[in-house]
Formats: structure tokens, sequence, C-alpha cells
């Protein structure tokens, strides 16, 4: 762990306003900022995304020259003759912070939790948000509900994040409940799709557990109109498979013993991880997002240096 950031984490398993507050003094590594950025504030991005990122102004007629994507059609159809949107163009980038609080995070052998790593990331990229000017939201999921924090500026705008992660009551659940999800992580996505506004930069912080083709169409009708970067949280014991041994294991309900000394078995073990890692990697690739690897057992910070796709 860096000199800058042994204060970032009081509980493995858990987080306090006063951590996330303070990592707002933490100096922010350049991999975090997008190399489409062309000035510090007020709207210096040069957009690839096919979102507006414009406020409604008003409706006029139709002139040569305006934008035939702008067409408004039902004032066209009550007035009977071409009107078109005019927009006001918007100075301060939304940042919408998506941070997945679902059971699974809520897991590490090594390190934090899941949900501790994504949290004090996510406090992270939101300071660096509010440094640029931008206006800063968030869409916090899990089983019990699903939050929306609407972009705003200012550093109000930061703490209510904060204080909203901090204050979620997935903190206060039992930890040996079974993970028994109601609704598929597509369905979440597909919410999240509606909330965020075109222009967005949406950051995704996930374990992207039930990652499937679904979970990549909502992403990529995502990826239309916003610019996303996907944040892959996970333990190192889902990536391989512990020393030769026997271990114990147990959902809550159900125990179960698992012997680990099979070298063909850790070897697909290990693969299984690797093909689900490669989609993402393929998908980021494919639709020139940025992939930020967070292992449980990993600085943070030094995290981002690590970033992985267009960007």
């Amino acid at each position: 762990m860096s000199e800058n950031s042994r204060s970032i984490s009081v509980s493995p398993v858990n987080i306090t306003l006063a951590e996330l507050i303070a990592l707002g003094d933490q100096r922010v590594p350049s991999a975090l900022r997008s190399a489409r950025q062309l000035a510090s504030q007020h709207g210096g991005y040069r957009s690839r995304f096919r979102g507006r990122g414009m406020e409604f102004a008003e409706v006029r007629a139709y002139l040569p020259g305006d934008d035939v994507r702008s067409i408004d059609w039902r004032v066209t159809a009550r007035r009977g003759k071409v009107h078109t949107k005019l927009f006001h163009e918007e100075r301060e980038r939304p940042v919408l912070i998506a941070l997945d609080y679902r059971r699974p995070m809520f897991f590490a052998t090594r390190g934090r939790f899941k949900a501790v790593q994504a949290s004090q990331l996510a406090a992270l990229f939101a300071w660096q948000a509010l440094s640029r000017g931008d206006r800063v939201g968030g869409f916090i999921f899990s089983e019990e509900r699903n939050l929306e924090l609407r972009p705003q500026l200012g550093k109000k705008a930061v703490l209510q994040l904060l204080r909203q992660m901090v204050a979620d009551p997935v903190w206060q659940r039992s930890p040996h409940r079974p993970f028994a999800p109601q609704q598929r992580l597509a369905a979440t996505l597909q919410r999240l799709q509606r909330v965020a506004r075109p222009g967005s930069f949406v950051f995704l912080l996930s374990d992207f557990s039930q990652w499937d083709d679904a979970v990549e169409k909502q992403l990529a009708l995502l990826g239309r109109h916003c610019e996303l970067g996907l944040v892959h949280c996970y333990d190192p014991l889902e990536a391989e498979l512990p020393p030769a041994g026997s271990y114990r294991l147990s959902d809550g309900e159900r125990d179960l013993t698992i012997a680990t000394g099979d070298h063909e078995s850790r070897r697909g073990y290990q693969q299984n991880f690797n093909n689900r890692r490669q989609q993402l990697e393929d998908f980021c690739r494919r639709q020139r997002c940025r992939l930020i690897s967070l292992p449980t057992d990993a600085d943070p910070l030094e995290s981002l240096s690590a970033t992985k796709g267009e960007g």
C-alpha cells in the first residue's frame, strides 16, 4: 500500500463517512482522467459518443442546415410544419457513479470486502469529478433497493453520495444470508440506462456476477449515449484456488468441503475466471471503454495505473 493511501481503509468489512471524505485529499493518478478531456473544467471534452450532452431550450420552425436528428416530430405533426428542438450546451459534464451493493460484493478472503474497495474507488471518482468542475450523481443498487441521485454541482453533491453509501441498509444485513437475487443484473442495467443522461460519463463498479449476453446488450445500449468506465472487483480466491489442501466453506445454510490438490481442477478453475475476465476485456475493446481491475488485496489508487481499454 502506498504512503498516501495508508489511511484509506479503517475496516475491511465496512466504510465510514470520515474515511471517504479523507479520500478527497488523495492525489488521483492520471489514469482516471479521460483522454478526451481538453480542459480541466467547463465542458472541455471531445465527445466520441452519440449522446448530445445538451439541455433543451425551445422549439422553432426548421431552417435549412438544421440537424434533422433534432426534429420534434410531435410538434411537427400538430402544427403541420417541420419544427426542430434547440439546446443549450451544458457547461459541466454529468458523472454518474453506479455502485454494486449486491450480496456477492460483501466477500473477501484477503484485503477488504469487494464492496469496501468499490466504495473507496467510487469516492475517489467523485472527488476527482468535483475537482474538474463536473456534476456528480450516483446509482446504488442491491437486492433491497435501487437509489438514484441526480448529478449536481458542488461539494454538496459529493457529500450526499458518500452519505448515502455509508447509510445504505446493506451494511446492516446479516453476513451469512445466502445470495438469492430477485432481479438479474441486466434488468438493473436497463434501469441505469434510463437514469443516465446522454453525454454522461458512467462509472460502473461491480464484480459482474451474472454477466451474460443480456448484460452486454444493456451496457452496449448505454454506451451509445454515454462514455463508460467499468471497474471489475474480485477476490484473489475467485481467480485462483488456494494452496493444495482441504477447505470448509459455508453459505450460511449449507457446508461444503473442497479439496484443491488436483492439478486439472485447479487449472480448470483458473481458466473459468480467465474466460470471464476475457469477456470483460473483449467487451471493453469493442465498445471502446476503459476497464479497471480491482482485487480486494490491492490499493485502489494503485489499481488505477493498470487501466485497460480505450481512454
